[in-house]
This record gives C-alpha cells, structure tokens and sequence, in this order.
C-alpha cells in the first residue's frame, strides 16, 4: 500500500526561522487568498495586493526579494513602476495585518510571527502527516478521517483569482497534491470496504480527469467489488481509447493487469488485500456464539462425531451438519457446545442466528444475509437488496476465510440454503425439528432424548450433590417424568434449585401428577408444555397473568410500553413483573426494556390463556389494548412528521394512550424500531372486531414503506386487511385498505397492479362516503396518470383530490397535491402554471415547518423549474429537499431527488455530476422501484457516453433495457434505440 502523498516541494526550499508568539491571525490560500482575525475577514485588496500576500505565506517564512516578488507577481514583463507598486501593496497589507507580522527584511518582506496551524495549508500538510502515521499503524479508519479532514481544507480553486506566473505555478503543484491525497483517500476507502460509495465519486473524478489512470484503476476495482463487472471492464476499454486517441500511448500494466484478473474473476479482487510493507489490516471477526452453559451433560458420542466434521472442513467446499429433533430435545445447547469446542478451527470468526423455524413467521433469509454482511465488516451502502444477490456478496465475503456459520431453529432446507457459505474451510450446524433429508451433502444426525444417566448427571449438576444424593430414587423418578428431554429436567431442577425448602421427593410428587400429559412426550411439544406448567405453577397471580396476557401477542419482541399497555399497569410495576419472569427462565430479556418468549414457551403461555384466562374477554381486550397502544403511538408520529394533516383527525378512536414524544428523532426511533411487531399486530386483529383500527395502524404507519424500510412485511400486512376487510364485506375498511395496498404499490414502482387496487378502493371509499379516502386514493390515480403520461386525466384526479382537502381543511396535503397536480401541468406543456403551483405548495408548507411534505414541495417545484430551464434554481430547491429527506429517513425519496439532480446537471451539459448524482441514485434506491431504476441507469448511460465511456454507457443501457422489458414497452424501445446508435458509432 502507498504511504499518504507528501506535499510536492518548491523549487527554493528552506526552513521558518524566528517563530513569534502565535497570534490571532489566520490565513487561507486552498482557495481564495483570504485572512480572518479571529471570526473577522479581514480586506486582502486588489489581485495583485493578494498575490504579494499568497507568495509571502508559501515562502513560510523565508524572506522574499524584491526582485524575485515582482517576478512572481508579473513574470517576465513588469510595469515601469514595479517596485513602487509592490511597497505600496506591502504597506496597505501591513495595515490590514497585526505589528510585526509583515516585516521588510535586506530589501525584500517576510510573514513571521504566525501561530502553529494559522496558515490552512500548513494545517493541511500536518494532517497529510497525520494521516500517513495512522495508516502505516495499520488504522485506516483514522487515516480516512484525518485525511478526509486534510482535503476539506480545500475551498475551490487554489489561490483562486490570483494573478502570476509564481501563482500559477503553485496551482498546478498543490492541485497535483490534492488529487495525490483525494487518490489515496479513496485507495484507503476500497480497502475499507466502501466500494459502493466510492463509485459515485470515482466517476465525477474520472471525468473530471480523464487520463488520471490512477483513478480510473479505482473506479474499475470499485465497480467489480460492487458487483457490476460489465461496466468495470467497460471503464478499462474506454480509457484504452482516449489514451490512444490523445496520446498515442497503451494505459500503464498495472491497469491491464487489474482487467486481466477481473476477466478471470480473480477471488482476491473480492475483498481488499493487505498490502506490503504494511501490518496486516485485520478483518472484522464476528464472535456471535451465544455463551456455552456450564452444565453441558453427556452426548459425548455427538460431540466427537460433529467435531470429526467441523475438523473435516479444511480441504472440502463445505461441512455442514444438520441437528434434528423434537423441542427441548437440547440441539441449540449441543451445536453451541461443539461450536464452542471448534472455535480455534475458525480462526476468522462465528456467525449465530436464530431462524425463528419453530414460529409462525421465520426469518427471512434476505434479513440474515444482512445482519452476517454486517458482522462480516460490509458496510450498509454495499449490501444489495435482494436474496440472490446479498446470498453470492456473502459467499465472496467468505471466501478465503474460515468461518463457522451456526443456524439455529431452522424452518426448512429452502430457509437455510442461501445462508451456507459454499466455500472450502467454511463449516455449518444447522438445528431444526425437522430432518433435512433435502439439504445436499449434509451431515444429518438425529438427537434423542438423554440416557437415564446422562439425565440425572444434568439434574444433579444444576440443583446441587447434595440434595441429590440422599434421594437418588426421586431424582430417577423426577428426570424420567420429564421424559429425559433436557429442556424438562432444566427447569425442573432450576425450579428446585430456587426453593431451598422443597425436596427432590416434593418435586417428584408434583411431577407425577402430570404422568398423563408425559406420557405423550414422544409426541412432541406436549411435554415440553408438561414441564412449562412446573414453572408457571410457582407464580404468583399477577406473574402468571402477564405471563398468559403477553404470549398472546404476535411479533419476534414486545418492548416494555407495549407490554404495560397490554396489561393495563403502570410501567413500573411490568417491569418488575417481567424480570421476575426472566428469573424464572419463561422469558427472555432481548435488550433493555424487551422481551422475547421462546417459541414453545409462546405457545405454552397461549394453552395457558386459553386455559386459566378468566374472563375470557380479557385475552381479547389484552390484545385490543396493545392494538390501541400502536394505534395512539403511531398516530402522534405521524402527527409529528405530518403538523396539519388531518388524517389522524379520521382514524378510529382509542382508549388506551400511547407514548409521546418531544421530538421528531425520537417519534422516528420508535416507528423504526417497532415496526415489526405492530405490523404483527395489524396482521393478528384482521378477521376479529378490532380489524378497524388495524387498517388505521397500518395506513398511519405509510412512512414505513415510503422510506424503503420493512417494505416486503408492510405490503404482505396490507394484503392481508385486503383479504380480511373483503371477507367481512365492510366497504369503508376494505376501500381503506386497498387505498393503502396501492399505496405501496405505487412506491415500488408496480403501476398497473396500483391502478387495478386504486379504481377498487375509490369506488369502495365514495360508495362508504370515506372523504379522506376518496381524496387519498384520488391523488394515488392521479400519480398513476402521471407515471402512465395521462397527464390530463392525471388533473381531473388531483382537482377531485383538492376539492375534497379544501372540504376537510387539510391544508399539508392539499399542499402536497398541488405539487403534484404542478407535474400534470408540465406533462400538458403548461410550465408557467406548474411553476406557479408548485411554488403555492411549497409556501403552504413553508408555514407549516420543516416537515416531509416541505422536501416534496421543494421536489415538484425543482422538477417544474428543471422544465423552465431555471437549472439553478432547480437545484437549489432539490437541495433544500434532499436534507430534509435525509433528516426524516426518506432514504427513496433521496434516491430518486439525486436522480432529479442529475437529470438537471445533463440538461445543463454536465455530465460528470449528473453521472455522479445518478450514481448516488443507483446506490440508496428510488421511489418507483424497477422502472425508475431503468430510468437511472439510462441517464446514467447518456452522461457515460457524453464523456467518451462508451462500453460504460452500454452496459447501464443493457441492465436498463432488462428492466423496462418488464414492465415499460416505450421505455424499452427508446433504450434499444440508443443502444442501436452506440453500436453504429
């Protein structure tokens, strides 16, 4: 690896001499000649007054003659009057400045007396400094933001405005700089993994500089680690090109070299390399097993025969072994043991996930993939969206590396294959109640209960020898009522262990009241549920309570709020409530202030309810009150990120409140973090009296799919109201619901399957008399126009929309709809009047505040003044909404406003940053979903082919045209015509 690029010398070097005491002065020459005294800016005079002043600081120190001043101010032909003119600028700077800090020296001036760092591009070269040291340790990160620092010193064009040849010569020296250190920052971000990211910017610069060849090579290394290889080896044909064109040269081996080994698909190009003379980088090491208990029993011939594998794994492409059987039958407990055993084989770390197979909803594989990817040090820019791709990210991850990947409680094969790493000295457990007969090439083992012995050496470890020993004959009778399965004998004995004044004769007796339920052991899970009833008949009432009245809730956690609401207590008092369940091993705390049951231990608790609930109108008033919660909350978030909208004016009533919020970022930490499990709980209450509010909850919570998160989860719910809300043939729900499902559809870009659900919802939503869905679902056909470029029939849609917002006084998004309406308008040919609409909404929303609906407004009046050719007005506005969607997690929306910015820089005959804008787009995602990628990579086609990236441009073409022949005939057409062009040139 390079070190960090040193500041190029000057032709007279020397050393500062005579340091004063530091003053308030400040100097900057990385962009305009400039000095500030303090905060103030300080007048700097004419040009030539500047450049006297940028050729005394860069002599840092060192006296200047007269004689060699006026050559560097004028060059070879000065004025008459010369060397008047330069006192005369020394004297007027000499004003300006403090005592002492310009002085006349054997004829000639000098800057002494400056405080260490006062002058940005000393400042600069100490971080460079900085920089290289931190890199040479073998810490990038630091070396990244030290050097990151250094070029933010930078201020535009270095001594900008500056005349002279000696200013022009320090131009070209600290810009050759610049770029040296911008290189090596970039090396350093390849290295890091942040590949994806770097692509935007490698393109600006590679247009900026087309025969840099140093950042072309990283352009085409960051594309092939982005997995787009096409358009890598494109970069490399494109500049063989223009290096022939202009001048008449091949590109440096070093770049053939790197296409040679992307042709081969070299695997060392998957992920950095350390470089020589450099400590090895060391990669991120995952060490996710959870811990090993201290009381592992027996199943000795298990362990050796997995051992025997996990050792095997050197050498094949893969060890897997699948542990199957019954609940409780221990196959967690085994596989962390012998994981646990094995971790000195996996010197490159463990990967641990629950699968959640045992549940009603299991993990899906694409969530895995992105928490490994995580783990394994990718950062969340590189990790592609879906399960083919973030499956083959994964296995190049691994590959080299030797890792341990432990999958438990696993659904199915299908669940578990694209979470195999494929890849020789890797190795995988696998746990299921299932046998996976249908994994290929798996080590299949079948675990059965304990032996006699191995059993009653679990109880005695765990409730102590000496209880134990004196009654041998009721332990032998209590482990075979628990049938001998581990998890049975683990809480019985840890039930005993916590009452000291019970006896193992106590225990025995209480178990053989139950014979009948363990006599069905063999049949499955009833007797684990035998032995959940030895702990949940220790409770205490009110334990016991919240033990039934939370099991019943769907969703992977319930956090501490949700779990008082469904309890109707204090939170206070289930917190106490809850830890004590922890103690007692029938819950588990996931997190601070979150709770999780084991999949069998929910089951248990629901038989329970089922069971011992009395009334048995609570268990659904638990559930209606957790609903109710959600409902509350979520509707203060929205009010939060929506002032005015009067949509929660429309939302079914609540008794029980919610939680409130101060400010916005923590109504959005909330919504993010609990959008799991109130989605769950939509899911749960269709078909039951509460389905109402769940189709208000789930159109309340829209901000969850606009902003790309939990997209898949969101649009299965709104199918499933879809489905409930039909079958109960409740037009005013069932119009709300589908106004939702188009919703979503809509945002991912599926038009026609969005104009088939908004025609359904609108006709149920006026038949219901449902104004706000009427006026909602009339702005969701009137985009569907747009997007289908029925731009007059896109208008009568949004004047129907308004004219039911004024009615309601819904000012926000009568706003919003305005500027929507603003883009029928230019579709008609009407930009004077789409302006002037635009412009009304982003006012209506500028009164209201800093909102999301203010970033749409500012998007609809950057896409009408884009058309008016007012470009950079236009960009100022895309600007202002680009912060504000960030601000709000809008991460869509920010994709498809980086678009809207590159379409303007290419109107404007800026193709490098429209390229780069289009490249920010490809990276975060956009609303519209395939479609508006298509348009994406064919803008981004055109700005490759305007800078002479030929075979660049067609390969985006191509992965557009894929795209468009799905779904936009027109679109795909206009591309093929490009494509046909580029191919005749």
């Amino acid at each position: 690896m390079d070190g960090v690029p040193r500041v190029p010398e000057q032709r007279r070097p020397g050393s500062s001499t005579d340091a004063a005491e530091p003053t308030a002065l400040r100097f900057g020459v990385l962009g305009p000649v400039r000095a500030w005294r303090g905060e103030e800016q300080l007048p700097t005079g004419s040009p030539q007054q500047r450049a006297l002043l940028a050729a005394l600081l860069l002599r840092e120190g060192r006296t200047a003659t007269a004689a060699e001043l006026i050559d560097a101010l004028w060059g070879e032909e000065p004025p008459s009057q010369a060397l008047a003119a330069l006192r005369t600028y020394a004297s007027r700077l000499r004003k300006v400045l403090d005592p002492g800090v310009l002085v006349s020296e054997s004829g000639g001036y000098a800057v002494r007396g400056l405080a260490e760092g006062a002058l940005d591009l000393a400042a600069a070269q100490e971080l460079a400094a900085e920089a290289e040291k931190a890199r040479n340790a073998g810490d990038l990160r630091q070396a990244r933001d030290v050097l990151g620092r250094a070029l933010a010193l930078w201020d535009g064009e270095v001594l900008a405005g500056v005349p002279g040849p000696y200013a022009e010569a320090q131009r070209v020296r600290l810009e050759e700089w610049r770029l040296q250190l911008l290189e090596s920052r970039l090396d350093m971000d390849l290295e890091q993994g942040c590949h994806a990211e770097a692509v935007s910017e490698l393109t600006a610069l590679t247009a900026e500089h087309p025969l840099r060849e140093k950042l072309r090579e990283l352009l085409m290394l960051a594309l092939y680690r982005s997995g787009r290889q096409a358009e890598a080896l494109a970069v490399y044909a494109d500049t063989r090109r223009l290096l022939a064109d202009e001048l008449g040269v091949d590109p440096r081996p070093g770049l053939s070299e790197l296409q040679q080994r992307i042709l081969r698909a070299d695997p060392a190009l998957a992920e950095p390399s350390a470089p020589a003379g450099e400590p090895a980088a060391v990669p991120v090491r995952p060490a996710q097993l959870p811990a090993t208990v201290p009381d592992f029993t027996g199943r000795a011939s298990f362990v050796a025969e997995l051992s025997d594998v996990l050792a095997s794994a050197e050498g094949r492409v893969m060890a897997v072994s699948a542990l199957a059987g019954i609940g409780g039958v221990g196959k967690t407990t085994l596989a962390v043991h012998v994981a646990h055993q094995a971790r000195s084989a996996f010197p490159d770390g463990q990967l641990y996930v629950d699968l959640q197979g045992a549940g009603p909803r299991a993990a899906e594989p694409e969530t895995v993939l992105g928490s490994f990817l995580r783990a394994l040090g990718t950062p969340d820019a590189a990790i592609p969206d879906s399960l083919e791709e973030r499956s083959a990210l994964y296995r190049s991850v691994l590959d080299g590396r030797r890792v341990l990947v432990l999958l438990d409680n696993a659904k199915d094969a299908a669940q578990v294959r694209p979470l195999l790493p494929g890849t020789d000295g890797c190795a995988a457990l696998v746990t299921s109640r299932v046998r996976m007969v249908d994994l290929a090439g798996a080590h299949l083992v079948d675990l059965d209960v304990m032996s006699p012995d191995e059993a009653l050496q679990l109880f005695t470890k765990i409730v102590g020898e000496e209880r134990v020993a004196s009654e041998r004959e009721a332990a032998l009778d209590v482990v075979a009522a628990c049938g001998f399965l581990p998890l049975a004998i683990r809480i019985a004995a840890a039930r005993l262990a916590a009452r000291r004044t019970w006896t193992v004769s106590v225990l025995a007796a209480k178990l053989a009241d139950e014979r009948r339920r363990l006599d069905e052991l063999q049949a499955g899970d009833l007797a684990v549920k035998a032995t959940f009833e030895l702990g949940y008949g220790a409770l205490e009432p009110a334990q016991a309570r919240a033990f039934r009245l939370l099991g019943l809730a769907d969703g992977p956690d319930i956090s501490l709020a949700a779990a008082a609401a469904a309890l109707d207590l204090p939170v206070a008092d289930t917190e106490d409530l809850l830890e004590s369940l922890v103690d007692t091993s029938l819950l588990e705390s996931a997190a601070p202030g979150r709770y999780r049951y084991h999949d069998l231990v929910r089951l248990y608790a629901r038989a329970c309810a089922e069971r011992d609930e009395w009334p048995p109108s609570e268990r659904d008033a638990a559930l209606s009150r957790l609903l109710d919660f959600y409902l509350a909350t979520t509707a203060q978030v929205y009010a939060i990120e929506h002032p005015g909208d009067r949509l929660t004016d429309d939302l079914e009533p609540t008794r029980y409140p919610g939680l409130s919020f101060t400010e916005g970022t923590q109504a959005l930490d909330w919504l993010y973090t609990e959008a799991g499990q109130l989605l769950a709980c939509v899911r749960q209450a269709a078909g039951t009296e509460r389905l109402g509010r769940a189709v208000d909850l789930l159109w309340a919570a829209k901000d969850l799919t606009e902003s790309g998160a939990n997209s898949h989860q969101y649009e299965m719910t709104a199918r499933a109201t879809c489905e409930a809300t039909r079958a109960v043939g409740h037009e005013r729900l069932e119009g709300r619901a589908r106004t939702v499902l188009s919703d979503v559809l809509l945002v991912s870009g599926r038009i026609q399957p969005a104009e088939q659900e908004a025609r359904v919802a609108i006709e149920l939503a006026r038949s219901a008399r449902d104004a706000t869905a009427v006026s909602w679902v009339a702005n969701n056909r009137g985009l569907i126009c747009l997007h289908e470029s029925r731009f007059a029939e896109g208008k009568v849609f949004f004047d129907q929309a308004l004219e039911g917002l004024r009615a309601a006084g819904n000012r926000p998004f009568e706003a919003t709809v305005l500027g929507n309406l603003s883009r029928a308008h230019l579709g008609m040919g009407n930009i004077a009047k789409a302006v002037e609409m635009a412009q009304h909404g982003v006012a209506v929303h500028t009164g209201i505040g800093r909102t999301v609906r203010l970033a749409n407004g500012h998007f609809a009046l950057g896409v009408a003044l884009t058309r008016a050719g007012r470009y950079a007005e236009a960009l100022s506005r895309f600007s202002d909404a680009l912060g504000i969607f960030n601000d709000h997690r809008q991460r869509l929306w920010e994709g498809v406003t980086h678009f809207r910015i590159a379409e303007v820089h290419s109107a404007d005959r800026r193709p490098a940053q429209a390229a780069q804008h289009a490249e920010q787009a490809l990276a975060l995602g956009c609303i519209g979903g395939d479609r508006m990628q298509g348009n994406v990579l064919t803008l981004l086609g055109r700005s490759l082919a305007a800078l002479g990236q030929a075979d660049r441009a067609r390969a985006c073409w191509r992965e557009a045209l894929n795209l468009y022949e799905q779904n936009d005939a027109v679109a795909a057409a206009e591309v093929r015509a490009l494509l046909g062009s580029a191919t005749a040139a």
